[in-house]
């Protein structure tokens, strides 16, 4: 028997319907032969047998992927629902952060809305950071008082990633205030704390914040569960942490969840939470271990209401077709049938409502000219931002100006998107730009538009082509200019995940065509206008010395 021919098959979910296979029971780290008996969507019983077939399919609860920006799939999240669920991941923590600092309110309302149409499970938090600091300009401004207003919201579940944790160990007021705002109505506050140890790190523990992504070493996991912060292991299309990380799932399998952060479509469709659960078990982690971090842990820390494949619950599940190889036979939401892997996508059963009638942005950048971005290098030195393949994290370094014509140093432009700035030029390394320039209007976390070329010709091409469009992705060289249009606040498109990661593949392409080996130059080039991560950023007010959390002359 193939193990898909007992997967029942549901016209509609006002029926009794029957799972035949192994039942795996997380919590109790056992399988059993069994039939979940589903009815109006819900699970009526679990019922014991003596005997399934050996390849009967495995059943247990769906992964959650615990920390995630939909926006950066550029994907809109019902379309993000559809490559989920193939993966056999059926709930999302979402920080829609990165369309709240361009659109504020209105933003997190689109993202609410559009995942409505989609019976996958959304879990969104109100961001904390909008924007993530006072050393950039976002579209919008979320203050202490706004959070205390909308953290009440009953599809808001937790207050997300408090970046500015300098402000959490200053103890600034606003900071203090949006925390005490979701603690008082048992709202869970997420963290991002990169580097920070010691005494920090307890300070930071003790204001109440209760999880962090951003741990790269682990040590710095370690110290982070000491601490009582629950790490959630991050895979995403540029930060590859869990390799670095892993061993802690084993150690403290009850402090441990798993994410990917941000993810490009063409990584997503590749591998989501599954290829973490088949990661996991090939380097030793226990099976109960790494699905108590996949399904059961986000489900918990979070207080989602969701179900956990017990009798009463909602009949939210997977079918694998076993637990080494851990690969998707089908995945199961509300008791119908979503995704099957001899079908392929149940779209009708996933998608309630198709209703994306309004495309909205905040887009009001003016075309630049090659004097905006000319600088005077006759004398001094600069402070060049380094940046690494796979790494969010940059290193400063001093070089006399002199040596600025070193083609390994390229400049970096961050340019306001909502019309109230010039552009602020930088120097960096590590791109190895030849003969062109990346842009886009994806950059973390106030997404103004960044670029980085091997001249002004091409910096002024790129900018301008972005400027023109209203956001997107862009490469541009002496032959061509070539755009991913992402017209969703300049970083979502409504088109389907498999036409979005065509595209952006060919430009990833080009960008290598152009000299840049990083596996993901985009999302690491985005990353570069962060003030909350190490060590040297520029962002659309100027150069910023992170450790500072302070401006600092590009040259001097």
């Amino acid at each position: 028997m193939n193990p898909t021919d007992s997967i029942a098959k549901h016209m509609n979910c006002n029926s009794i319907e029957s799972y035949r296979g192994h039942i795996v029971d997380i919590s109790g780290k056992s399988v059993f032969p069994g039939i979940i008996v589903v009815k109006n969507g819900v699970i009526n019983d679990i019922i014991r047998l003596d005997y399934v077939e050996e390849n009967a399919p495995y059943f247990l609860p769906g992964l959650t992927d615990a920390h995630i920006h939909i926006e950066s799939s550029m994907m809109t999240p019902e379309n993000f629902a559809k490559v989920a669920v193939c993966h056999g991941v059926v709930n999302a923590v979402c920080d829609p952060h990165e369309i709240v600092n361009v659109l504020g309110i209105a933003g997190f309302d689109f993202m609410v809305d559009n995942a409505a149409n989609s019976r996958f499970k959304f879990f969104f938090g109100l961001p904390s950071c909008v924007p993530s600091s006072h050393l950039e300009t976002a579209g919008a401004n979320i203050d202490a008082s706004m959070t205390k207003e909308f953290i009440c919201r009953n599809d808001v579940y937790f207050l997300a990633e408090m970046m500015n944790y300098p402000g959490v160990i200053a103890e600034d007021k606003e900071v203090m205030g949006k925390i005490e705002a979701a603690l008082q109505v048992g709202k869970k506050v997420d963290g991002h704390a990169p580097g920070i140890k010691g005494d920090e790190l307890r300070k930071y523990a003790n204001a109440g914040v209760t999880t962090d992504h951003e741990c790269t070493t682990i040590e710095e996991a370690r110290e982070r569960i000491q601490n009582g912060i629950k790490v959630i292991v991050r895979e995403c299309s540029a930060a590859r942490n869990f390799d670095a990380l892993y061993p802690v799932i084993g150690e403290n399998p009850d402090m441990v969840m798993l994410c990917s952060d941000d993810k490009h479509p063409d990584d997503l469709i590749e591998g989501h939470i599954d290829a973490l659960v088949r990661r996991g078990i090939a380097k030793g982690i226990s099976v109960w271990d790494i699905l108590k971090a996949a399904c059961i842990n986000p489900v918990n820390h979070y207080n989602l209401p969701v179900g956990l494949m017990r009798k009463g619950d909602n009949a939210t599940f997977i079918a694998v077709d076993n637990l080494v190889d851990f690969n998707i036979i089908s995945t199961i939401i509300d008791g119908r049938l979503v995704y099957d892997s001899k079908d392929g996508l149940t779209d009708n059963n996933l998608t309630i409502s198709e209703s994306l009638k309004v495309l909205p942005n905040n887009f009001k950048a003016e075309p630049i000219t090659l004097q905006d971005i000319s600088q005077d290098i006759s004398k001094g030195c600069a402070k060049v931002i380094v940046a690494f393949d796979g790494e969010l994290m940059t290193k400063s370094e001093i070089v006399p100006v002199e040596k600025l014509s070193d083609p390994e140093i390229q400049k970096i432009v961050v340019y306001n998107r909502y019309g109230n700035g010039k552009p602020q030029v930088g120097f960096i390394k590590g791109f190895n730009i030849n003969n062109g320039a990346i842009g886009a209007s994806i950059a973390h976390d106030s997404h103004n538009i960044v670029a980085i070329g091997s001249s002004d010709h091409y910096l002024v091409k790129v900018i301008n082509a972005l400027v023109e469009c209203k956001g997107g992705i862009c490469v541009v060289s002496d032959d061509e200019t070539d755009i991913l249009r992402l017209p969703i606040a300049g970083l979502m498109s409504h088109e389907p995940a498999k036409i979005i990661a065509q595209n952006y593949q060919r430009l990833n392409a080009k960008a290598k065509n152009l000299g840049c080996d990083f596996r993901a130059p985009f999302i690491t080039m985005s990353f570069m206008a962060l003030p909350v991560i190490p060590e040297l950023k520029l962002t659309d007010k100027g150069l910023v010395d992170v450790s500072r959390f302070d401006f600092v002359d590009v040259i001097n």
